[in-house]
């Protein structure tokens, strides 16, 4: 009998199958998605997919799993550097142009697509989405912080929950309305991108503006109060006489 492959082998073709299924998913979709042309893209047994996954299910939020540790990575990153909002903003739209690049966008939509008719997917997806949610709201609340700790203040009804919401499902939209290709709302799109990084920077440069005022306001506060009846330059009254004596001295 053949020795059974070691993990190294295993972890291989592992490596290979959910990259022939990410590419498919990203080209073909879900409903075209077949697990014997994955087999055949992987260069493996179609027996070694439910060797390895159990399902066609199973397979593709392992796909997305794959990706999206690696995304929320970059992310995480991102918003932890000592980047200013307007900054952070800028490169989530980098990022996101790449996600659409890569064919990430289009697998995300695809699966998205599909849960609403499919409960057992829908159940797995949900986790993952909330993952991402849960990540915009840190990094929401975190800029919350640093904007009233500049003297800034947020309506107390935009919570970074309420706001996380607002962006997350911003993105969703506009994700969908980018593989759509319909190019009048494509430009939409950037538009509103466009004015969002212009208003961010502008509560940047605001929250900027009372730092300094703030700091300037301590400054002053810990100078040394005037001593009544003295002029700027001027000794106090208890140190003048010995002040003389030294003059007469020299």
């Amino acid at each position: 009998m053949p020795a059974p492959p070691d993990d190294g082998d295993l972890g291989a073709t592992r490596a290979r199958i959910l990259d022939a299924a990410f590419r498919r998913l990203a080209t073909e979709g879900y409903g075209a998605l077949s697990l014997r042309e994955i087999a055949r893209d992987a260069g493996v047994n179609h027996a070694l997919i439910n060797y390895h996954f159990g399902s066609k299910d199973q397979l593709v939020i392992e796909v997305l799993d794959s990706a999206n540790r690696r995304l929320l990575a970059r992310q995480s990153a991102m918003y932890g550097a000592p980047l200013t909002s307007g900054q952070k903003w800028a490169q989530a739209v980098r990022f996101y142009d790449d996600d659409l690049a890569s064919g990430f966008v289009r697998m995300q939509i695809e699966l998205l697509a599909a849960s609403l008719s499919h409960p057992g997917l829908r159940a797995k997806l949900t986790p993952r989405l909330v993952a991402w949610r849960r990540l915009i709201e840190k990094a929401v609340r975190e800029a919350f912080d640093a904007y009233e700790a500049a003297g800034g203040r947020v309506p107390p009804y935009i919570t970074a929950e309420v706001l996380g919401t607002w962006i997350g499902h911003f993105w969703v939209g506009l994700e969908l309305i980018d593989l759509i290709d319909s190019p009048g709302e494509r430009v939409r799109g950037r538009q509103a991108l466009q004015a969002m990084q212009q208003l961010i920077e502008s509560l940047d440069a605001r929250a900027g503006r009372r730092a300094e005022k703030n700091a300037v306001g301590r400054e002053t506060c810990d100078e040394p109060a005037a001593t009544p009846g003295k002029r700027p330059g001027e000794l106090p009254k208890d140190r003048r006489p010995a002040a003389r004596a030294r003059a007469r001295a020299r």
